[in-house]
C-alpha cells in the first residue's frame, strides 16, 4: 500500500506512449480509450490516497505533474495526428504551452521559498477533468465514428482551454503580484 500511489503515477507515465501507440498506429480506439480511462483515474487516485493514508513522498510530488503532462502530450499528439485538424492542434498547443509555463512558475516559486503561491487549485483540476473529459470524448467519437460526439469533444476542449488560460493567468498574478 505504501507504493501504491506512486505506482498508479507511473502507469500514467507508461500509459501515454502506449495510448498514442493504439490511437495512431494500431487505430484500436476502444482499447486507447480503456487505457486512457484508468490513466484519468490513475491521476484522481494517486493524490487521494497519498492524502488520505499520508503516503506522500518527494519522488511522487515530482513525478505527479509529469505523469499528467505526458498523459497529456501523448493523448493530444495522437489526436492531432489522426484527425490532421488545425483546431486540435493550436487548442493543444495552447494548452501544451499552458503547462510548460506554469511548470516554470513552480520552479521559480520554489527558487524563492513560495511554493505556497503555485499550490494546485480547485479549479486547475476542474481544468484537467475537462482536457481528459475531451480527449475520452474524442476517442470514443473515433471507436463510434460518430460525428456529434466528436463535435461535444470540441466544444469541450475549447472549455478546457479557456480553464487552462485562465488557471494561467491566476498563477501568473498570484507569483507576480500584478
Amino acid at each position: 500500500m505504501k507504493n501504491l500511489p506512486l505506482a498508479l503515477t507511473i502507469l500514467r507515465i507508461i500509459l501515454g506512449p502506449i495510448i498514442f501507440l493504439l490511437i495512431v498506429y494500431f487505430q484500436a480506439f476502444m482499447v486507447a480509450f480503456y487505457l486512457f480511462l484508468i490513466a484519468a483515474l490513475s491521476d484522481y487516485y494517486d493524490g487521494m490516497l497519498a492524502r488520505k493514508y499520508n503516503l506522500q513522498s518527494k519522488l511522487g510530488e515530482i513525478l505527479d505533474p509529469i505523469g499528467d503532462k505526458l498523459l497529456l502530450l501523448f493523448s493530444l499528439f495522437s489526436l492531432v495526428l489522426v484527425f490532421n485538424n488545425f483546431y486540435i492542434g493550436a487548442i493543444s498547443s495552447l494548452m501544451l504551452g499552458r503547462e510548460i509555463w506554469v511548470s516554470a512558475l513552480r520552479d521559480y516559486a520554489s527558487s524563492i521559498n513560495n511554493s505556497t503561491v503555485t499550490s494546485v487549485t480547485f479549479l486547475a483540476k476542474i481544468k484537467t477533468t475537462f482536457q481528459f473529459l475531451a480527449i475520452s470524448l474524442y476517442i470514443v467519437g473515433l471507436a463510434l465514428d460518430n460525428a456529434l460526439i466528436i463535435f461535444i469533444a470540441g466544444f469541450v476542449l475549447f472549455v478546457a482551454l479557456l480553464l487552462s488560460i485562465k488557471t494561467a493567468l491566476d498563477y501568473s498574478i498570484r507569483i507576480f503580484k500584478f
